[in-house]
């Protein structure tokens, strides 16, 4: 089957989507950012509201884009954003729940690895298991700019999972032991289609509640608030 752009999924036309392009999982989210730190921001997607916006930071042209939840949402569209938009690298800043004890709500995460319980990469009949890893030197310079800023953050491995409710809560304790830091939904389908269309991907994460403790910040906070790896992001373009 023979794609082109626009699609079922993006509506967007060739040449409105930056090379680089940001992907929270909220829509709302997306357009808080296009909002807030975006000059000159336009509305190029919003098919099932996965709102993306295209402007510039700092003079830089970058596109925000909602991904929604859970891997067969994210990789529909980067996969068409990689294959279809010529887009070179994507940024996942979204939400994880905490696992390690060192975690705390806000912290941020860096996913220098994803382990997985997602068929995802069981399209590509591989003899073995995959690594889902980010591309090193966007992962390098997230790290140098969280330092210059002065900021806290963990570098490690998340769980990415289909599974929101646990029927056994023991589960992600599992994963703790293995030195886990956290769960989410996303970054390791991200990474699969990043690897198979030789692009780039990071997923850099914001604790909005630890699993363990039992700790979570407000729907509201997790929307507008979680502002330090929006701006890391945005000055990785």
């Amino acid at each position: 089957m023979t794609l082109k752009a626009p699609t079922h999924h993006i509506t967007a036309q060739p040449g409105e989507i930056a090379k680089t392009v940001l992907m929270p999982g909220d829509p709302l989210r997306a357009k808080f950012i296009a909002e807030t730190y975006l000059e000159d921001a336009k509305l190029v997607n919003e098919v099932r509201c996965m709102y993306a916006y295209t402007g510039t930071y700092r003079e830089k042209p970058v596109t925000v884009m909602a991904h929604g939840i859970g891997a067969p949402s994210i990789g529909v569209h980067a996969y068409e954003l990689y294959h279809l938009y010529d887009v070179e690298n994507i940024i996942r800043i979204g939400t994880t729940g905490g696992l390690a004890p060192e975690l705390c709500v806000k912290d941020m995460v860096i996913a220098a690895g994803a382990c997985y319980d997602t068929p995802y990469a069981r399209q590509y009949h591989l003899d073995g298991v995959f690594s889902a890893i980010p591309d090193f030197q966007l992962m390098r310079k997230a790290v140098e700019i969280i330092e210059g800023k002065g900021l806290d953050y963990h570098v490690g491995n998340v769980l990415s999972t289909d599974i929101f409710y646990p029927e056994e809560a023991e589960s992600q304790a599992k994963w703790m032991k293995m030195g886990v830091l956290s769960v989410e939904m996303e970054v390791a389908a991200l990474y699969i289609v990043a690897a198979a269309a030789r692009k780039k991907a990071l997923g850099i994460l914001t604790v909005s509640d630890h699993i363990i403790r039992g700790e979570k910040a407000s729907a509201q906070e997790r929307q507008n608030s979680f502002t330090n790896m929006m701006e890391v992001a945005l000055e990785m373009v």
